[in-house]
């Protein structure tokens, strides 16, 4: 079986100290998978593999059946790969329109060497449009990036990693910072933008990881202890006893 993202043997050492530790992971074509696990589990230097940014130390990690560990981050998402970051990661000083129209030119073929003005490349136009109808952002459009809400910087964000038309979204924690209906809004726009794509997600917020992913994989200690349905990793005794038990007693303390 062909998958969308396929991770075999991920590991990843700095120094002497292992963070990935032996990594096994097939996401299907069209699956939204959330990953989770505690604070310093190795979510992030996952992720960071999985979209070039660090070379495993073994391992392979393959996107439709190609290899892509041991290419540059550019690499990668030439190759239908994108990811958004936990930090906001976008142009503050273009419009939304511009940062967007900026998402779209390479996969359009622009490259950095521009023949005609951008305001007459017309498929980088009209795609930016759409994009920016698909995050509901149209009122915005000549907004500098700067002077957006937090909510509508990550809004802006989700756009631009979609502009390139990435098959495969890799989202770091996109939720972080939002209110409780700013979230409930931003899970629905996750799920319109990623319609018929692959997506993995870190989250921390477990409302979000229950209304959003088809599977949820498990990571402690740089290992997959679980990678299922949201019901059977909820009703998993192992799970709860490292990790969903301890999140479900801070929600219920008041914490997040």
């Amino acid at each position: 079986m062909s998958y969308a993202l396929e991770i075999k043997g991920l590991r990843k050492s700095f120094g002497k100290t292992e963070i990935i530790r032996g990594i096994d992971l097939a996401v299907e074509e069209g699956e939204r998978v959330a990953v989770i696990g505690p604070n310093g589990a190795g979510k992030s230097t996952l992720f960071n593999l999985i979209s070039g940014r660090f070379a495993p130390t073994s391992g392979e990690v393959l996107l439709m059946g190609e290899r892509l560990d041991g290419k540059k981050p550019f690499e990668v998402n030439r190759m239908g790969l994108s990811r958004s970051f936990q930090i906001t990661n976008i142009f503050p000083k273009l419009s939304v329109f511009e940062n967007l129209r900026c998402g779209v030119l390479w996969s359009l073929g622009y490259k950095y060497t521009f023949l005609k003005f951008l305001a007459n490349l017309d498929d980088a136009n009209a795609r930016a449009e759409h994009l920016l109808s698909l995050i509901h952002m149209e009122r915005k459009r000549d907004v500098l990036a700067m002077n957006l809400t937090y909510a509508e910087q990550r809004a802006l964000e989700v756009g631009v990693t979609i502009a390139g038309g990435a098959k495969v979204v890799l989202l770091d924690e996109p939720t972080a910072g939002m209110s409780r209906e700013e979230t409930q809004r931003f899970i629905q726009l996750i799920k319109e933008v990623t319609e018929g794509k692959t997506l993995l997600t870190v989250e921390h917020d477990m409302g979000v990881v229950f209304g959003l992913a088809d599977k949820i994989a498990v990571v402690v200690y740089g290992e997959v202890i679980a990678f299922d349905t949201p019901e059977k990793v909820r009703s998993n005794q192992r799970v709860q006893e490292a990790y969903l038990g301890s999140v479900v007693a801070d929600q219920q303390a008041g914490g997040h």
